[in-house]
């Protein structure tokens, strides 16, 4: 298997979702990847935000608008990302509007007159990806990332191997797709990628069941395999759904730190898990006197914290030696 293309190991963090536009190249975004750095001693980040449809049915992708970060922007935050000594992983999002999840973006399977088509939406979606994955190859990104979580769209494969296609035309360093939980074996492309991406979203308790899921696929195509989101909310209930960013309960560092405990332990004993981007680290932070109050997935000033930088500084000094 060529795992070059993830050489060193991926101690990575997922930065500024949703990608607001005018909350980046700021004092409060620069605020944020300092901290990010100093505080996780992490080596990659993927630079990510979201362009909206409409809705599911929706065939236009208006990313030029709000509040999609404008192109100054992510190019602010790929050299600043860069001038901190992280390589960078661009990955451009599309959601809706109406706040259905993106995995439902779906149409008919043959084309029906006066209905919304999948050709449609998909000229519209490779027009959006062809513009980052120009800025990716402008900018020197070391990895462009064509699409998360979109697992109605995974059937489509002869759409999806036309889309890469296109980028290679435009991008020169490796792809991924990031596909949804659960869905790793369900991809029937995965020989047209250069890496394999997941999010790993599983219950605290099922991190060994659902590695052993994933293997024979990775095995398989012979290709490096890392996940590209994975991490849980600092909430009572979240250890059990991590996916579920709406869980109702109380906040609770001990839940985030004993998910990651497990969640690195697990992956530690597979040495095709390459790394992790985590998710999330946004462009303004909470203050750090709130950390305890705040429920969300960022680990900033939370003991997950320590849990992060103690594994991926373990994991970076390994390798390190190792390549001695």
């Amino acid at each position: 298997m060529n795992t070059n293309v993830l050489q060193p190991y991926v101690a990575g963090m997922t930065w500024g979702w949703t990608g607001i536009r005018g909350e980046w190249a700021a004092e409060k975004a620069e605020h944020s990847l300092t901290q990010m750095k100093e505080r996780l001693g992490v080596n990659w980040a993927t630079v990510a935000f979201a362009a909206l449809q409409a809705h599911p049915q929706s065939t236009v992708i208006p990313f030029e608008d709000e509040p999609t970060v404008t192109d100054e922007e992510v190019r602010w935050a790929i050299r600043r990302s860069k001038e901190l000594g992280l390589k960078v992983c661009l990955k451009p999002v599309v959601n809706c509007a109406d706040g259905t999840w993106r995995a439902h973006i779906n149409f008919f399977d043959m084309d029906v007159p006066c209905e919304p088509k999948w050709s449609d939406w998909f000229a519209s979606y490779t027009r959006f990806i062809l513009h980052y994955a120009r800025i990716a190859e402008e900018t020197g990104c070391e990895l462009f990332c064509i699409g998360c979580e979109m697992v109605q769209t995974d059937r489509r494969e002869q759409e999806w191997r036309q889309l890469i296609a296109e980028v290679r035309k435009v991008y020169s360093g490796p792809i991924t797709y990031n596909c949804d939980k659960y869905q790793e074996t369900h991809v029937s492309w995965w020989d047209a990628v250069d890496i394999i991406s997941s999010s790993g979203y599983y219950p605290i308790g099922d991190w060994e069941n659902q590695l052993d899921r994933i293997e024979p696929v990775v095995k398989k195509h012979g290709k490096p395999f890392f996940f590209m989101e994975a991490g849980v909310p600092s909430r009572e209930g979240s250890q059990h759904l991590p996916n579920d960013w709406g869980l109702q309960g109380a906040p609770s560092e001990e839940v985030q730190e004993q998910y990651y405990e497990a969640m690195f332990g697990a992956c530690d004993k597979r040495d095709w898990v390459r790394g992790f981007m985590l998710w999330d680290w946004p462009a303004h932070l909470y203050e750090r006197s709130a950390a305890a109050q705040n429920d969300d997935y960022c680990m900033y000033g939370k003991k997950a914290e320590a849990v992060v930088k103690r594994y991926y500084t373990q994991k970076q000094t390994q390798e390190a030696g190792q390549a001695l």
